[in-house]
């Protein structure tokens, strides 16, 4: 079972002549402990192109210290990591190999560098003996992973044996755990000459100093990730310069692109930034952290509908068999995320409820109808990452970025094309808009407006994409557009609510537990439901506004 811990902490440099102030009597440091030398042996993997390196992402087997084991860290905020920890095995564990899945894709995980360190630590406590921070001061020997067993041995040519020394000071678990404690310590550092550290990480350092980080043409995702390999494919296939010049390309290219770039860079860019938010996502929805299976579905979403919106842009021929399988990932996430909504929903009702009127365990019906809806989502979603289709499409997704299937209009200046793409997004939501008015009261109508709500959706997120090239009005027109949304969500939430709420009060009854309150509650969902009804004309009236749309325009 695998465990985790918040690692806040900072790192400096350090040489033979550093010598640690006295750190007693900084801000709520009372008296510094002397805690002996640990001798730490570490087995660091990656793939062979290093894309958990590039990730700032660490995976290694340690030996020796307090925390033998095989360590995970992952990027959780400035100076901080997500450090998931799992017992001493031969071969990196499943559960964390699962987390970087996204990450290595089809690659393997092999041993890249090998540390050794000696540590010497020193805690940090309060008044009350609670411990605040360790101060490590380590002597780091580094080389190649399998080729050479003990420091000093002679390497391969062009790799070398680092030796060096460094400064770790990290927050413990007692205390506050106060971010403003290493500011002191730092300062404590700095008045005696001792520096930040340039490497982020030990690992970092290692494989700079061993010539472990060399050129790597094959790594495509660090040129997905910086657009280079983008860039590159539209000078090839607009006939453009290295200089931005055109040659003879496609028809369209030749108008000058603007100070604001070309509709290909906008999509690319924004497609490139959905990508990275799943990618990231990723283990923290197989962690179960709150609100990530949301989020992830939301990039999921946006990433399709940018392939939908923007096909001036990108070939729909190629697109749209890719958002066929963001459609079913979304789905997926689906699942688990409306279940999410739907339960907090039900018990905020619930609570709403006088107790006069709470006949029978409706709180525990309530709770063992979720818990057996959550496993079997969870379970669903859990099965879905796991598989080979999530796989096929991450590896799709970053081909396509890495040749990306232009049309004649991604050369053409961002604000003219992405205007076109809001505003016809716009003529397909108010068509449904209307047609869901006009719809009789009932399974007619809620269809109708379900159907507009995702319209609204996918308008709103043409809009976002095109925010860097129109600016103010792009963001003003979404704001508008996510009102309507969020109204016609609401709405669709109560359809799904009754639905719940039917199937809750049949096993009450059945349970020989009465359905009258979860007949109450559904009566106040037909009520709301038709409160957005009526509130529709007018909020879509303010969203629809001329002045909206003419502002789009460049």
């Amino acid at each position: 079972m695998a465990d985790t811990v918040r690692e806040i902490e900072r790192k400096y440099e350090a040489d033979s002549t550093t010598r640690l102030p006295d750190l007693a009597g900084i801000d709520r440091v009372a008296t510094v402990v002397e805690q002996g030398v640990e001798d730490l042996d570490a087995l660091y993997y990656d793939t062979p192109d290093q894309r958990l390196t590039a990730a700032g992402i660490t995976l290694r087997r340690r030996t020796g210290g307090r925390d033998a084991g095989w360590h995970l860290k992952l990027p959780a905020g400035p100076g901080e990591r997500e450090e998931i920890r799992a017992p001493l095995s031969d071969v990196p564990p499943p559960e964390l190999t699962s987390l970087v899945r996204a990450r290595v894709l089809d690659r393997d995980l092999v041993p890249v560098v090998r540390l050794r360190t000696r540590r010497t630590v020193r805690e940090l406590r309060d008044a009350a003996g609670t411990p605040l921070a360790e101060v490590a001061v380590d002597e780091v020997w580094a080389w190649p992973a399998g080729e050479a067993e003990k420091p000093g041995a002679a390497g391969v040519a062009g790799r070398t044996e680092a030796r060096w020394r460094e400064i770790e000071v990290e927050l413990t678990g007692g205390g506050e755990r106060d971010p403003g404690l290493l500011d002191e310590v730092e300062r404590a550092l700095a008045a005696v000459g001792v520096h930040p550290a340039a490497a982020p990480s030990k690992l970092a350092r290692a494989l700079e100093e061993t010539g472990l980080r060399p050129g790597r043409p094959e790594d495509r995702t660090a040129a997905v990730a910086s657009g280079k390999g983008a860039a590159a494919t539209r000078r090839k296939n607009f006939g453009e310069k290295e200089s931005g010049k055109k040659g003879s390309g496609r028809k369209g290219s030749g108008k000058k692109a603007g100070r604001k770039g070309t509709a290909g860079d906008l999509v690319l860019e924004y497609v490139r930034e959905q990508l990275r938010v799943i990618v990231e996502l990723d283990p923290a929805v197989r962690r179960d952290v709150p609100d990530s299976v949301h989020r992830m579905r939301v990039a999921t979403r946006r990433l399709r509908s940018a392939f939908r919106s923007y096909t001036k842009v990108l070939d729909r021929g190629v697109t749209a068999p890719v958002g066929g399988e963001l459609k079913w990932l979304a789905a997926e996430l689906g699942v688990e995320r409306d279940r999410e909504v739907l339960t907090d929903r039900l018990v905020t009702a619930v609570a709403d409820v006088p107790r006069t009127l709470r006949l029978g365990p409706v709180d525990a019906r309530l709770r063992i109808w979720s818990e057996r809806h959550r496993a079997e989502s969870r379970d669903r979603v859990l099965a879905a990452l796991d598989g080979d289709r999530y796989l096929a499409l991450l590896k799709t997704l970053h081909a396509l970025l890495e040749d990306p299937p232009l049309r004649p209009g991604a050369g053409r200046p961002a604000p003219e094309i992405a205007a076109r793409a809001v505003l016809k997004d716009y003529r397909r939501l108010a068509r449904r808009v209307r047609t869901a008015l006009d719809a009789p009261v009932g399974q007619d109508r809620d269809v109708a407006l379900h159907r507009a709500r995702k319209a609204a959706k996918r308008t709103r997120y043409a809009a976002e994409a095109a925010r860097p090239a129109l600016g103010r009005p792009a963001k003003k027109f979404a704001k508008r557009v996510k009102r309507v949304q969020q109204l016609l969500g609401d709405h669709q939430d109560s359809v799904v609510g009754r639905g719940a709420l039917r199937e809750l009060a049949t096993q009450a009854q059945q349970a020989g537990e009465g359905g009258f309150t979860f007949g109450l509650l559904y009566g106040r969902e037909e009520a709301r439901a038709a409160d957005r009804e009526r509130e529709l004309p007018r909020v879509w009236k303010k969203a629809s506004r001329r002045k909206y749309r003419a502002a789009l325009r460049p």
